[in-house]
C-alpha cells in the first residue's frame, strides 16, 4: 500500500501480505497520524475493492468521517487521475524492471529501499523524467 503527499513530494508505503479493508484502514490511520488532527486530509482512491465502503462494512467511511479525512474516488478506468500512478511507474522502473528477485522478502526490501531513496532524491533528473513520461501517458 502506498500514498503520495503532493505538498511535500514524499511517498509512503507499507508492504502487507494481504490487501483487505482491515489493512487499508490501518494504512489510513498511519496517514492520518502524519498530520495534526485539525488539518483535513484527502485520500484519493481508485476503485480497488478494499478502498470501497459498502453497506456491509462501513468501517473506512465511518473512520474517515470521524477523523477529518475526505475519501475522493477517481472514476472507474481513470487511474491516470490519481497522481500516485506515475510514482508507481518510477518504482517499477528503478526497482522491478529487469530483476529476478529470489524471494518476496528481497523484493520487498528493494521496494522499501527505493521509497527511502526516492524521498531523499525527489529532484533526481532520471526520476523526474520517468514521472513526467508517466504523467503524459
Amino acid at each position: 500500500m502506498a500514498a503520495y503527499d503532493l505538498s511535500t513530494d514524499k511517498m509512503y508505503g507499507h508492504i502487507k501480505v494481504n490487501k483487505n479493508r482491515t489493512t487499508f484502514l490501518e494504512f489510513c490511520r498511519y496517514l492520518r497520524s502524519l498530520y495534526p488532527p485539525d488539518v483535513r486530509i484527502a485520500i484519493v482512491l481508485d476503485n480497488f475493492s478494499p478502498h470501497l465502503s459498502t453497506p456491509r462494512d462501513a468501517r473506512v467511511g465511518d473512520w474517515a468521517s470521524a477523523n477529518n479525512v475526505e475519501l475522493a474516488y477517481v472514476p472507474t478506468n481513470a487511474s491516470w487521475l490519481n497522481r500516485i500512478e506515475s510514482q508507481f511507474q518510477a518504482l517499477r522502473y528503478f526497482t522491478l524492471d529487469g530483476t529476478d528477485h529470489r524471494s518476496h522478502e528481497e523484493q520487498n526490501s528493494m521496494i522499501r529501499r527505493y521509497i527511502i531513496w526516492r524521498n531523499r532524491n525527489a529532484h533526481d533528473k532520471t526520476l523526474r523524467e520517468v514521472v513526467k513520461r508517466a504523467n503524459v501517458a
